[in-house]
């Protein structure tokens, strides 16, 4: 069984930095993907950012490009989502995500942050981190 934990999240002012952590653990593949969702008071949940464990290749939705940096360290099984510039739309639950193969990893990450609702295919969902943006 997947498990995922989430860490890392705080209130911050606006123009400050947080770094969210994502814990998984019980992948029976080398092919994954890890998403980073996040969800406000009154809105649908929304794909940041995908992590694609194929050939590492990461995605952004466009509001957060260029300001959050998602990335894995193997030797710990966590993937980190670091959040720069934040903004008080920021504001919001976030949630990590994990889904393992044999899957379309790079057509799933795609979807993360294209697709709305959000895709189906993730099964293994850790407990939400709130991160509070104030101006």
């Amino acid at each position: 069984e997947v498990q995922v934990v989430e860490s890392g999240g705080g209130s911050v002012q606006a123009g400050g930095s947080l770094r969210l952590s994502c814990a998984v653990s019980g992948f029976t593949s080398d092919d994954y993907a890890i998403g980073w969702f996040r969800q406000a008071p009154g809105k649908e949940r929304e794909g940041v950012s995908c992590f694609d464990s194929s050939d590492g290749s990461t995605y952004y939705t466009d509001s957060v490009e260029g300001r959050f940096t998602i990335s894995s360290d193997n030797t710990k099984n966590t993937v980190y989502l670091q959040m720069n510039s934040l903004k008080p739309d920021d504001t919001a639950v976030y949630y990590c995500a994990a889904d393992s193969g044999p899957i379309d990893s790079a057509g799933l990450c795609l979807a993360v942050v294209t697709s709305r609702p959000i895709p189906s295919d993730f099964h293994s969902w850790g407990q939400g981190t709130q991160v509070t943006v104030f101006s």
